[in-house]
């Protein structure tokens, strides 16, 4: 009785059914219930019986209990229908007065939309074609004190949806098939890997030293060792004292976490696969993100086509590879190969609108500040590009010509998906790296890395020639399951506070 009198501030369907909650209580029947004991699903249901007629299934007289929530409810005297929910999709169930006696019918009738229920019963076929169970037993398990939103009215705000995601799930189904679509593509991340002779590791969250990127950090604190530790912005260092090791093969899937905007494209934490290959190199982890994105693909959606945006992505062709130079060359028109002199490539950026802050008056930093205004959102199939300048890149080796590295990113509809490299295994270019990299935080840019001088050492005991690659698997979920915004991959995006 106490709950009776806590109703001030709610609807008059919430006092309907916290009513009828009390009247459960008033028979002796648990309104949350206890455990039951399931043998089939609306998917093995309707898959295992979608061919017998209902004179056949009739003659069979198969018997199952099934459990799921209420969806929809009509009854008419003595008998009623409803479609229960369970994690598979919506199955029909038929209850008679006649078949589950009185009491158990009055339970069906006091039912609402949202209740949670076990039924037993035949599988039969109704007249109108549609396979469906035959109630025997009809068994309460968990009441709904909230109503569900109305079928065509509740949640299409996609905000309230992503706040309310445990209802979101339950009224839509495409919520739902992404949810499930997201482990089938770590599934078979893992795979892949594995059938390639890589082992899946695990590396520390808090870490005590920046790096691996360039991101800016989140940031917290150990009492015990009162040290100040950052929740990671990437596995990359870590697993490369792996590969100093000697485990030759080596994969993370984990969260990262990095303090910066929040788009379409961004949360501050998302989940990664970070491997990489000893005695391989950039052009081998092309090959193998390749054959990464064919397999994975081929395996979660039976076959290597995408549909983003009405535009037809092949990802089982061969991805173009191109020099980012020449990559901004084709759209641009202007050829960096040729320009080295400082003076005239700030003005170059001023004549084109393009900021130059203090940390990026170099080289490097320009011609990437050039590829990201003209170049990114024209390359719309899978496309490699490489050649990274070496001022962003410290873990990259060097290329040919030392202005840029063996590095390259992923890029398909005008996004980032993978970044990759020849790993910098020279610990006294690493180390000058480093140090340029904390020149450059001086100036201000908060998202360079830190020294890091347990990783200088380790490459002093020698790492072999080695591959790696980082590709971020909310937006390859994204892709594969054409989601517009990473908040719909996450099953708990990070949102602003309601006012």
């Amino acid at each position: 009785m106490e709950e009776k009198l806590n109703v001030t501030n709610l609807t008059d369907q919430e006092k309907v059914r916290r009513e009828k909650m009390q009247m459960l209580k008033d028979s002796g029947i648990d309104p949350f219930g206890h455990a039951y004991k399931r043998t089939s699903n609306s998917l093995d249901i309707k898959t295992k019986f979608e061919e017998k007629t209902k004179e056949e299934l009739e003659e069979l007289g198969i018997i199952e209990s099934v459990a799921g929530r209420i969806m929809s409810k009509r009854r008419s005297g003595k008998a009623g229908f409803m479609h229960i929910q369970d994690k598979f999709g919506l199955l029909q169930i038929y209850v008679r007065l006649d078949n589950v006696g009185e009491d158990q019918y009055e339970i069906f009738k006091k039912s609402d939309i949202g209740d949670i229920v076990g039924i037993k019963g035949q599988v039969i076929r109704t007249d109108t074609g549609e396979v469906t169970i035959r109630a025997n037993e009809y068994t309460h398990l968990s009441k709904a004190l909230r109503p569900l939103p109305e079928k065509f009215h509740g949640l299409q705000d996609k905000e309230e949806a992503r706040r309310h995601r445990y209802v979101d799930l339950i009224v839509n189904e495409e919520s739902k098939r992404l949810a499930f679509l997201r482990p089938r593509v770590i599934r078979a991340i893992q795979h892949f890997f594995d059938s390639k002779g890589f082992v899946e590791v695990e590396t520390p969250i808090l870490q005590p030293i920046l790096g691996g990127a360039a991101a800016r950090p989140f940031v917290t604190h150990h009492n015990a060792l009162d040290m100040n530790f950052y929740l990671r912005i990437a596995t990359e260092l870590p697993l490369k004292r792996l590969i100093v090791g000697g485990m030759e093969a080596v994969y993370e899937i984990g969260r990262l976490f990095r303090n910066e905007g929040m788009d379409s494209m961004h949360n501050p934490e998302f989940t990664t696969v970070e491997a990489y290959l000893a005695y391989s190199d950039m052009q081998g982890i092309m090959d193998l993100i390749e054959d990464l994105f064919h397999t994975v693909t081929l395996e979660v959606l039976g076959k290597t086509d995408v549909v983003c945006d009405g535009e037809e992505i092949h990802l089982g062709e061969k991805f173009k590879r191109i020099h980012m130079v020449d990559a901004i060359k084709e759209v641009t028109g202007i050829d960096f190969w040729n320009k080295n002199d400082l003076d005239e490539l700030l003005e170059l950026a001023k004549e084109h609108e393009i900021p130059v802050g203090k940390h990026e008056r170099t080289y490097g930093h320009i011609v990437n500040l050039f590829f990201e205004k003209y170049v990114e959102d024209t390359l719309i199939q899978p496309t490699f590009v490489y050649g990274h300048p070496l001022e962003i890149s410290p873990l990259a080796k060097k290329a040919k010509d030392e202005r840029f590295t063996e590095r390259f990113e992923l890029f398909i509809k005008g996004h980032e998906y993978g970044n990759a490299f020849s790993e910098l295994n020279d610990p006294i270019d690493q180390k000058e790296r480093f140090l340029n990299q904390l020149k450059e935080k001086d100036l201000g840019n908060d998202e360079a890395c830190e020294m890091d001088t347990d990783y200088v050492e380790a490459l002093e005991y020698g790492m072999p020639p080695t591959g790696g690659l980082g590709i971020g698997i909310d937006r390859l979920v994204m892709l594969l399951g054409q989601a517009d915004s990473i908040r719909d991959v996450l099953l708990f995006p990070h949102m602003r506070n309601q006012k």
